[in-house]
């Protein structure tokens, strides 16, 4: 369950916000991270890439965005009796893990891989885009 919530809903927080109740300060940094990162996103959609302020904005939502997926790996492959010893410990649930997690597991290995690929080819292409640019306007 807490997979599929940092899968899914991880960049609002979510699963920490299940696992360790509304008071947690990570589940709330997520959130904001991401609501400022939507601002961000599209500041640099509507500039061009030019937005400092835009770059400023959405690197908070990257990362929680990232973290959410790497969250989504780490509970996933957590051992059953380590999940139960930290989490079930006051009940006496079992957890059973089963094919769910595994997909759950292998598509945030998938799509966090390519947000994080996709993210720093947009940065170095942005980069350099400006390098070019300065050089440019030096030999003019």
């Amino acid at each position: 369950m807490t997979a599929a919530l940092a899968f899914f809903f991880g960049s609002l927080g979510a699963h920490r916000f299940y696992l360790y109740g509304t008071r947690d300060i990570y589940g709330w940094a997520h959130l904001i991270g991401t609501l400022l990162g939507i601002p961000g996103a599209m500041l640099l959609v509507a500039s061009d890439r030019a937005s400092m302020l835009g770059w400023a904005l959405a690197l908070p939502g990257a990362v929680s965005l990232l973290a959410a997926f790497l969250a989504a790996i780490v509970y996933g492959l957590r051992p059953d009796e380590k999940w139960d010893a930290q989490f079930n410990a006051q009940t006496q649930r079992k957890s059973g893990s089963g094919w769910t997690v595994i997909f759950i597991v292998i598509f945030s290995l998938l799509i966090g891989a390519f947000v994080l690929m996709t993210g720093l080819a947009i940065s170095f292409q942005t980069y350099f885009e400006g390098q070019v640019a300065a050089a440019k306007a030096l030999s003019q």
